[in-house]
């Protein structure tokens, strides 16, 4: 579907930015690629990785709703990546995380609306599902932006979604190359916040197959949640760091034991397929979908009575030696 298509992804100079771009270019023969985000120096490196004449590269912040409108124009889909994501980072500047999470994100919704953008996918996060820190609730303000942009569009072309998932295997801030930078630089002991704590695992690839496809699936207003593993803070230690002895150091401000994906609280919204599952709308839109059949005839159907997706209670675990496989791979 990307195919002779302009594709335009905010914060693309990110680890998702680049997986996605390298996918777009190895699968299909888009029209344009347009990489958004500030940073002058990661745009040239990354220009230099990816010379592709189909490439284009727009210096903005979401931030500025001017220069966005600007960049969208001609443009078929979006994907928003953009994002502050650290969560000490937005604890201690929270107007800066607000001002990126949610003013640009409603900055992306008018610009989109404004250029007749056909489809519209927004990332979020596990933190944004009852949210306990700033970043969290921030996404989670976004979701809701993105979900009821549905009902501003009324027969606009634009449709908007929201594609949820966990922790990055190796991304940038990620607790993987931390560790390997530990043991890298010959670390006695690794710090490890609570023996307890899960997290769920997905890798770029994963990611990026998981948002290409849901501009297929989606209709607008879904908030789509992939089935994936969830893995043990002490399995992720002993797969980098084998035989170190590991320190308990506390959880950390705003910091969740483990995560989830799909509110208890939602259950009632919630609709599970094969391989993901689909969190529908609260509010109605215009033009009523039937969420479970969605656009490619994929069917789901509703979920028990108080179904949480979290990383304690998941049917798939990450090994070690699984975990070693996919940083090597």
């Amino acid at each position: 579907m990307f195919d002779q298509q302009t594709i335009l992804i905010t914060g693309g100079t990110g680890s998702f930015g680049k997986q996605c771009v390298k996918t777009l270019l190895e699968r299909y023969q888009p029209k344009k690629v347009i990489v958004y985000s500030r940073d002058e120096l990661k745009q040239y490196e990354m220009s230099q990785e990816f010379p592709d004449p189909v490439m284009r590269f727009f210096i903005g912040d979401v931030r500025d709703a001017d220069r966005l409108r600007l960049a969208m124009r001609g443009v078929d889909y979006v994907i928003h990546a953009a994002a502050l994501k650290q969560v000490p980072a937005a604890e201690y500047n929270p107007m800066e995380c607000i001002k990126t999470n949610i003013n640009g994100a409603n900055n992306v919704i008018d610009a989109a609306l404004e250029n007749d953008v056909k489809k519209v996918i927004a990332l979020s996060t596990d933190k944004a599902a009852s949210p306990i820190n700033l970043y969290g609730a921030t996404k989670l303000a976004s979701d809701k932006l993105f979900v009821a942009a549905n009902n501003i569009a009324g027969d606009r072309v634009t449709r908007f979604a929201v594609v949820r998932y966990g922790n990055v295997v190796g991304s940038r801030g990620s607790v993987v190359p931390f560790f390997q930078k530990l043991v890298h630089q010959g670390a006695t002991e690794i710090p490890v916040t609570d023996p307890r704590m899960t997290r769920f695992w997905i890798t770029l690839p994963q990611g990026v197959d998981l948002v290409l496809k849901s501009f297929e699936r989606m209709q607008g207003g879904e908030i789509f949640v992939p089935k994936i593993p969830s893995m043990r803070i002490l399995d992720l230690a002993e797969a980098i760091a084998p035989g170190v002895p590991t320190k308990v150091v506390g959880i950390r401000p705003g910091e969740k034991l483990h995560e989830v994906m799909c509110p208890a609280d939602d259950y009632h919204l919630t609709l599970e397929f094969a391989d993901h599952y689909v969190i529908c709308p609260a509010i109605s839109f215009s033009a009523a979908h039937d969420f479970s059949v969605n656009a490619i005839g994929e069917t789901g159907r509703p979920v028990p009575e108080g179904f949480q997706y979290s990383s304690d209670n998941n049917e798939q675990w990450l090994t070690p030696a699984q975990l070693l496989d996919i940083l090597t791979a």
